[in-house]
């Protein structure tokens, strides 16, 4: 699946960067003194007039989501270009992460003569480095290759530098025209805060937010260089308070530093913005790229949607492990449905476009090589077909590549937030917790770079009613069905009363959050039509996922 298509996709781009070697600049060009000495020597300052930060007037200095342009679609005052991301005529050093690259297309959209770049990504070994580095100009483009682990660079993390202030960039997409709407057949999602420079030198102490504190763990680990990571100081963050930088860091992460990447990160940031809880949450999670899903991982990253570190689920199955497994499935071929199943049932959905959706969008099946799922995994007995839904553009005709997770408390002034970023729902993206052999402790196994942001949305309006929401899911009456089938097969009988136990289960079950218009229109674009189709099981086209690779 996602491994498949990243090898294949991702031989493209560059070398360990330098940033502390000076770059040469030409008499035209003047530092500004205000900047630390590590920028200077990485970028050379366009000759532009001087304005205070306090003075600018910065497009992005609350940070917003916006979907990426698509040619042939109407402006909608939600969307942005490329051109309008890096803005050439101004643009001083872009550092700049991509899992897939076209370098002509890039060097288009970037004035070489003004701007100084650095490209983080990847290669799999030093002949993969060299080949990157012969294919580069000269003198123009400086490389990152972050350690890797078996996975891939998947992260698309952009900082650029301005007179005055830095922008930070986390995109879903590639830097290719098709991901940012040039070809007008794939959307994609954006964030973007604009962050301006101290006037004087400042210390990070009482100032520094959990955003800057994350995205400089990633980018020390990413080996992008001590100097420029420290020059990160000299511009104000506070603006970041509302948000969260997750990551996911590609490696063996033991003692506590697990906590702060994966979905172990995610959890742990969503906490620390004060939108843990302890009651049901709805999970509404868009991929363009699917793994080998069970519940049992599934649970893990809901788990993290309520703010758990990681150790709720960890727990659980190292008690199951020494357990019998006798019961965990049922008779051959058949798909057995457990009470760990039909809560993520009630409050799960994973949006995926179906092989008719895909067939049918503007730009067909030859637009989907980046929407990726595999036959064998669809067919696997404990892939969880009953929380897909179709995915579908709300920009008729156009494919989805983004990637996003909206989360919903059911509770009266109940937590909503929600994350956009480059982590698809795998385990690659987002690790999995596991028990060190040697010290027999929990340690995290990551495979891939990804880095996205959370965004606290607010509180809901009130307290739920026991009707249903505005948009409810389709999939109510067979989530009941569910029910009834699961206390069936634990020894009930039709018309049997439920146990206390199951009970409150339901009963904490019925009410429903707001709807997305309501809990998420005025911060992000709602990439996806809600509600959306279920997938049923007579396997046309309509009710079967899109697959990049066929079974054998």
């Amino acid at each position: 699946m996602e491994e498949e298509r990243l090898a294949r996709l991702g031989k493209r781009s560059a070398t360990q960067a330098d940033l502390d070697e000076n770059f040469q600049t030409s008499k035209s060009q003047r530092t500004d003194a205000a900047d630390s000495q590590e920028l200077r020597n990485a970028a050379p300052v366009l000759k532009v007039q001087e304005q205070a930060a306090n003075a600018l007037d910065l497009p992005f200095a609350k940070g917003a989501f916006r979907r990426t342009w698509a040619r042939g679609y109407p402006r909608t005052g939600d969307d942005i270009k490329i051109e309008e991301v890096l803005q050439k005529e101004q643009l001083q050093l872009a550092v700049l992460s991509s899992f897939q690259w076209d370098e002509e297309w890039l060097l288009s959209k970037i004035d070489c003569r003004r701007t100084k770049m650095v490209l983080v990504a990847y290669a799999a070994n030093d002949a993969e480095k060299a080949v990157i580095r012969s294919n580069a100009p000269a003198g123009l483009i400086r490389f990152c290759f972050p350690p890797m682990h078996g996975g891939y660079m998947h992260s698309k993390l952009q900082i650029l530098k301005y007179e005055g202030y830095l922008r930070l960039v986390v995109p879903s997409g590639n830097l290719v025209p098709y991901d940012w709407g040039e070809t007008g057949v794939l959307e994609n999602m954006v964030f973007l805060i604009d962050l301006p420079r101290y006037e004087t030198q400042q210390t990070t102490a009482g100032t520094e937010t959990l955003f800057g504190k994350e995205l400089r763990r990633f980018l020390t680990a990413l080996g992008i260089g001590e100097k420029l990571v420290k020059s990160l100081d000299n511009y104000d963050f506070s603006e970041t308070s509302r948000y969260g930088f997750v990551h996911t860091i590609s490696g063996s992460h033991a003692n506590d530093s697990w906590q702060h990447t994966g979905y172990c990160g995610l959890g742990n940031t969503a906490r620390s913005l004060g939108l843990a809880t302890d009651y049901p949450v709805d999970v509404d999670y868009v991929a363009s790229s699917l793994g080998s899903l069970n519940h049992g991982y599934l649970t893990a990253i809901y788990n993290a949607c309520q703010g758990d570190s990681g150790m709720k689920e960890y727990e659980a199955r190292q008690s199951k492990s020494t357990r019998s497994k006798a019961g965990r499935s049922g008779p051959s071929g058949s798909r057995t449905i457990t009470a760990e199943a039909v809560d993520l049932q009630h409050h799960f959905r994973i949006y995926f476009p179906t092989e008719k959706t895909v067939s049918s969008s503007r730009g067909g099946r030859s637009a989907a090589g980046t929407i990726c799922m595999q036959e064998k995994w669809w067919k696997s007995s404990t892939f969880p077909r009953e929380l897909l839904r179709d995915c579908e553009s709300t920009r008729t005709g156009l494919l989805l590549h983004s990637k996003a997770i909206f989360v919903r408390e059911r509770a009266c002034n109940g937590a909503v937030w929600a994350y956009m970023g480059s982590a698809n729902l795998s385990e690659s993206a987002w690790g999995r917790l596991v028990k060190d052999r040697e010290s027999g402790t929990a340690k995290l196994s990551c495979r891939n770079w990804e880095c996205g942001v959370l965004v606290a949305v607010g509180r809901t309006a009130g307290c739920a009613d026991s009707g249903t929401r505005r948009g409810a899911d389709q999939g109510a009456q067979t989530l009941e069905r569910a029910r009834a089938q699961t206390h069936m097969g634990r020894g009930g009988k039709e018309g049997d009363e439920e146990n206390p136990q199951h009970q409150h289960r339901r009963q904490r079950h019925q009410g429903e959050s707001p709807g997305f218009d309501e809990a998420f229109g005025t911060t992000m674009p709602i990439p996806m039509k809600v509600p959306a189709g279920l997938y049923t099981s007579d396997e046309s086209a309509a009710s079967r996922p899109w697959f990049f690779m066929k079974a054998d």
